[in-house]
Formats: structure tokens, C-alpha cells, sequence
């Protein structure tokens, strides 16, 4: 197939990096100008400490995107979604797939891609640049895939092999609203908490009154997931299923299980929030995690005041560095300024 990556960053090179390796003719769309490490070339480094220098073609901006495309992958952060899915004006009919985490895209490019397939999917791979400009592809985990727009099964299928050729494993479900929230459970992990706080998972996760914020968000997510008749589905090598039990358990028995396993979770890569504060990232995409299920909860008339409280406190905290700087390093605080909702959850 030809594909176009839109986004050049580590999530689109490890993505277009494992497609080319399985065959694919894939092309990365970078940013208008943006100078490519290495053009014609991509440094792949997989699970294993495995390396290949992979031929790939490279290109910058709406003038980079080839007419000839099978389909085109937005692998873009979800404030630049709408970007860059305007890259793909020129090609009114191409199928397209949307990585982001969260809830919501499928719709937003669908409103601005009207008659296009479209395909949902959920990637558990990590994936990190390193500092030549390398693609590292951090874990095991894969990708999932759902129909979600149009009639997909063939391009499904097709996608599907094409990844499993590249080595990463791929499965397709039925319903793309299960899939996404499923991913939704994961990616809520340490995330927000970890961003906060400016401390390591297995740190959020060993503390007793973390543990309980961690908890809530994610029975709060179920909650949400339960009024939308939506049954979790486990994702390659991200099986939510046990994540579930060990949150339904007594904290005296499921904090170690998950401070144990969660804290090397994401191939020792940081929670997705904490790099962007870290980086004084301007905009997180907490609006479509911990957001997305107070959003939710509150159209399903249910409560889900740790999502809506997190979501606020992120917010804060990357438009105002001194916010930032009181939070880091003290959990005493994020514990009291919570407590009131964890009383009401």
C-alpha cells in the first residue's frame, strides 16, 4: 500500500517505520520546512536493542502529501489534529486513520472529512525519538484497530497484516467506542497524577493517598464506560482486564500488584502529561483523558469529580509555571487540594 504518516514525530516514525519494514510503501509528512534527520532514511530501533536503517521517503507540509495514497495515518498530537487533517484536502477520498489518545477524534475528522473512510485505532506501542534523531520503539505492545467510518473491512485487514509484517502486533475489533475507551484506561495511568507531581509512576503508585486518587480516576472511567454499555477489550499487550481486578481489589492487595507492574508499564518512557510539562508544553491533551470522562459522565448524569478536578489542576498547572513549581515534588498538596472530591466519588 502507499501510506502517508502525517507527523514525523516518534509515534508517526515508529508507525511508518514498522509498516516500511513490512513492505509498505510509506511516505512521513513532516512540518512545512521542518529539515528531516538523515531525509531518505529512518533509524529504527525496536524491542531487543534490534536496528535497521530503513529507506523511507520524507516530506514537509500539504505539498508533501502524495496524490497516489492507499491511506493516510494522523499521527499528530490532538491539538494539531484538525492541521492535519487539512494536509489531506487535496485527496477528498482517502481513507484515513486516527492514532490519538483520548476520546472524540474519530468524529472531528470525520465532521471535516465528510464520505471518507475512516479507521480508529489505538496504539499500545511506546514509541520515543532518541537524541540523533532515532525512532525508538520502546515495548511490545501493538495496535488495535475498529471500523469507524464507511465501509473499512477490506483496508482493516489489509492494515492489519501489514503491521503484524512489520512485527508489531495488530488486532481488529468491532466496536471502536470500546477500543478507545479501553485504551482511555491506560492512558489515564499515572498520567496526570505523574505530570503534577513531577514523580515516577511506581513513586505515585507506592504512596497510600496517590493510590486512592489513581483508583477513583480509573472507577470513575468504568463508571462512565458502564452508563455508555461499553465492555473494556483488551488491546495487544495492554490488557485492561487485569488492570480492572487489581483497581476492584482492597488497596492493601492491589497497590503493590499495580506499583510492581505498572512502574516499569510504557517501556520506562514518562506519562505523556508529565513530558509536556516538563518540556513547559503551552497545551497537554488532558481535555481528552481526564476531560473526556468528566465530559462524559456529565451527559450520562453520573459523577466524575477526580477526572474534572485533574483536568482543571493540568490545566492550571501548564498555563502558569508558578502552579506547576507548588505542586512538584508534594504529593501532601494535590492530596488536600482533591479531597474534596475523592469524598464525594
Amino acid at each position: 500500500m502507499r501510506i502517508a504518516v502525517i507527523g514525523a514525530g516518534a509515534v508517526g516514525c515508529v508507525v511508518g517505520g514498522c509498516l516500511a519494514v513490512g513492505g509498505q510503501r510509506v511516505v512521513l509528512v513532516g512540518r512545512e520546512g521542518a529539515e528531516p534527520p538523515a531525509a531518505g532514511t529512518l533509524d529504527l530501533r525496536g524491542p531487543g536493542a534490534v536496528r535497521r536503517i530503513i529507506p523511507i521517503e520524507r516530506s514537509g507540509g500539504a505539498s508533501g502529501v502524495p496524490p497516489d495514497l492507499d491511506v493516510a495515518i494522523l499521527a499528530v498530537k490532538r491539538f494539531d489534529l484538525d492541521a492535519a487533517t487539512d494536509l489531506l484536502r487535496a485527496a477528498p477520498g482517502v481513507p484515513v486513520v486516527t492514532l490519538q489518545n483520548g476520546i472524540g477524534a474519530e468524529a472531528q475528522v470525520a465532521q471535516r472529512r465528510p464520505g471518507a473512510g475512516l479507521v480508529a485505532a489505538s496504539l499500545t506501542a511506546a514509541a520515543a525519538l532518541g537524541p540523533e534523531g532515532e525512532a525508538r520503539w520502546l515495548n511490545r505492545g501493538g495496535i488495535g484497530l475498529a471500523a469507524a467510518v464507511g465501509d473499512v473491512a477490506a483496508l482493516l485487514s489489509d492494515l492489519a497484516d501489514a503491521f503484524r509484517a512489520g512485527g508489531m502486533r495488530a488486532a481488529i475489533y468491532p466496536d471502536p467506542a470500546a477500543m478507545k475507551w479501553s485504551k482511555l484506561l491506560g492512558n489515564l495511568v499515572g498520567n496526570a497524577t505523574s505530570a503534577l507531581l513531577d514523580l515516577d509512576v511506581a513513586a505515585i503508585y507506592a504512596h497510600p493517598d496517590l493510590y486512592e486518587i489513581e483508583r477513583r480516576q480509573a472507577l470513575e472511567a468504568l463508571a462512565v464506560m458502564n452508563a455508555l454499555g461499553l465492555h473494556p477489550v483488551a488491546l495487544p499487550g495492554a490488557d485492561v482486564a487485569w488492570l480492572i481486578r487489581a483497581f476492584r481489589l482492597p488497596a492493601a492487595l492491589g497497590r503493590p500488584i499495580l506499583s510492581r507492574v505498572l512502574g516499569s508499564a510504557r517501556g520506562g518512557k514518562s506519562p505523556s502529561l508529565r513530558l509536556a510539562l516538563r518540556a513547559g508544553a503551552t497545551r497537554t491533551e488532558v481535555t481528552w483523558l481526564n476531560g473526556a470522562v468528566a465530559e462524559a459522565a456529565e451527559q450520562a448524569g453520573i459523577d466524575a469529580p477526580v477526572n474534572a478536578t485533574l483536568c482543571r489542576l493540568v490545566e492550571e498547572a501548564t498555563a502558569d509555571p508558578e502552579r506547576r513549581a507548588w505542586f512538584r515534588g508534594r504529593p501532601d498538596r494535590l492530596v488536600s487540594v482533591l479531597a474534596g472530591s475523592l469524598a464525594v466519588a
